[in-house]
């Protein structure tokens, strides 16, 4: 390290702040805060040993820092999140395209509110609320709420003295201040509806209408009061299908699946026990970090742009600094917040429910960035590129070995062509000659099938690239079996989870490709596809085994037999 960074170092003051790490260039590397700025950018240049890959690789392009003193650790939270944002740092965890996030917007401080999607958050007197994934996301809200509420969609200048109403007002999705057919109190009501359905609390909104709805038949204008009865029954409609029984109050859950340098960060909002929403984030710069980390990155981005905080936030992992988060957040909301991390009961049950989502989410992503013709030929080329294989992967076969402890022990072949799934072609085995848990003699029984049935038809196509879960060890087992075989020619890799490195024939150190390649996406779901296949007959087999009968084993009684002596005796062990 510089002499001058050393001597700069010394004189830090050990106060609140936000530093920013940068290189020769004067390019922003990280953004950070700290309660001390003298500990923690000090750490950063003691012992490597302490660091993680990924910090290791930052320190070593430190040229410079820069830091801000501030007040207190919260506006330092408030601080970083802003330069973040204004600087993206590619070794930070950030909020993708987190500038242009979609809001929708109550123009409260109109005559006569607008409900409208926006990108900008204003001290204007509206409400707002978001904010939302993608425009079509924010569309999609605002479209129920237009077929729930009859608010005005134009941007005119209401005088109540228009010589005609829009079509709007004959379908009955606008009042029609327009032609003063409705007073401004009563505008306003409906517009309080639209708030209290956006915070839901649609109960409440249901018992105004049928108040309204009343008063309607009885003053014997039934036609309005049918267009209540409607409103009422699409009402009830949406709060069925948002009824979860998990949790009640106001409650944001949150939770991730992640592949490497991004994250897909699932939120539901919960209010008054519905599920009000669900929407999906990316986070970037998520490689070799912690989940606790990941998490609480989000947390504070993500609430830092959000004009709602409930009391409760149920996480996925621990947060780092809880306390001290939880304080920053009480002071945007005005009010105490709690992030807590369920263990048991209909909380966990939640949370798990909305882990599924994201790593379904996350699969349904990774499947779309590499389900265009022209993105599948450009992972295909950076797929030949970054292994140095002879030609175009068109065909890759994939396997996978599922068991415990050696019980059950199954394999998987999954075939991709054109990087796509070609399922009519999938393979399942059930290893017969391996006892105990040993993985290598497992995929070499498979690979000995597999090829020993060349001349079948069914078998004849010779893959491209074959892909191996798992790592050095694996890809060495593969290896033996395959020159035995005469197909050595045929290219071989393997992809350890754990860091998701790529180790090819002959070479100690794994292949470098990009984490957000469209090439790695491509590896990393047809890996996780013959997981999946391979996961899912090792759990039928086990299934069955668990659930076979003490009969099975004797000669000559079969399902129906056994049925009727367990009616007669109750039990294996009464027979």
């Amino acid at each position: 390290m510089q002499t001058s960074l050393e001597q700069r170092l010394e004189i830090l003051p050990a106060t609140a702040g936000v530093y920013l790490m940068k290189d020769g260039a004067g390019n922003v590397l990280y953004v950070g805060k700290a309660g001390s700025l003298r500990h923690r950018v000090s750490s950063y240049f003691g012992s490597p040993r302490n660091l993680s890959v990924k910090t290791q690789r930052m320190v070593a392009q430190i040229e410079d820092f820069e830091f801000f003193l501030t007040d207190s650790e919260q506006e330092a939270i408030l601080l970083e999140c802003n330069l973040i944002k204004k600087y993206r740092p590619r070794y930070n965890v950030r909020l993708k395209d987190d500038k242009s996030y979609p809001y929708l917007k109550v123009s409260l401080g109109e005559s006569w509110p607008r409900v409208y999607t926006t990108r900008r958050l204003e001290n204007d007197g509206s409400r707002y609320y978001g904010p939302f994934s993608s425009a079509g996301s924010v569309r999609q809200t605002l479209k129920l709420l237009r077929r729930l509420f009859p608010f005005r969609s134009c941007n005119k200048s209401i005088e109540g003295n228009d010589s005609r109403p829009c079509l709007d007002y004959h379908l009955h999705r606008c009042l029609g201040p327009c032609v003063g057919a409705v007073g401004e109190g009563e505008y306003r009501q409906m517009i309080g509806q639209v708030t209290l359905f956006m915070e839901g609390r649609q109960e409440t909104i249901v018992g105004q209408l049928r108040r309204k709805m009343d008063l309607a038949a009885r003053n014997m204008d039934f036609e309005k009061a049918a267009v209540l009865r409607d409103q009422i029954c699409a009402v009830e409609k949406v709060i069925e299908r948002q009824k979860i029984t998990a949790a009640e109050g106001e409650i944001d859950v949150i939770a991730f699946a992640r592949a490497r340098a991004q994250a897909y960060m699932q939120v539901f909002f919960i209010r008054n026990g519905k599920l009000l929403g669900k929407e999906y984030f990316i986070l970037e710069g998520t490689q070799d970090e912690e989940p606790s980390r990941i998490i609480t990155e989000f947390i504070t981005q993500f609430y830092n742009c959000s004009p709602s905080i409930p009391p409760l936030i149920l996480v996925q992992h621990p947060v780092e600094s809880k306390e001290m988060v939880e304080e920053w957040l009480r002071h945007k909301r005005g009010a105490r917040v709690e992030i807590r991390l369920p263990k048991r009961g209909a909380k966990a049950a939640l949370m798990n429910m909305v882990a599924d989502n994201a790593r379904q989410g996350l699969e349904q992503l990774m499947v779309k960035l590499v389900a265009e013709p022209e993105v599948a030929v450009l992972a295909l080329e950076q797929l030949e590129r970054g292994l140095s294989l002879p030609r175009i992967p068109r065909r890759v076969e994939c396997y996978d070995i599922s068991n415990v402890q050696g019980a059950w022990a199954v394999g998987s072949m999954v075939v991709f062509e054109q990087a796509q799934p070609k399922k009519s072609q999938y393979r399942r085995f059930r290893i017969r000659t391996v006892t105990g848990a040993d993985d290598y003699a497992m995929l070499q029984e498979v690979l000995r099938r597999r090829f020993s049935r060349g001349s079948d038809k069914n078998w004849a196509n010779i893959p491209d690239l074959v892909l191996i879960d798992g790592g050095k060890g694996q890809l060495n087992a593969v290896l033996q079996v395959m020159q035995c075989l005469g197909v050595s020619s045929v290219p071989v890799a393997s992809i350890a989870k754990e860091k998701e490195e790529i180790f090819l024939p002959h070479s100690k150190e794994p292949v470098i490709i990009p984490s957000n390649s469209s090439a790695m996406y491509l590896v990393q779901r047809i890996r996780d596809e013959a997981h999946r296949f391979a996961l899912d007959y090792y759990r039928r087999l086990h299934q069955k085994g668990s659930f076979s009968s003490a009969f099975d084993a004797v000669p000559g009684i079969g399902a129906k037999r056994q049925r009727a002596l367990l009616r007669k005796f109750g039990s294996v062990r009464a027979i």
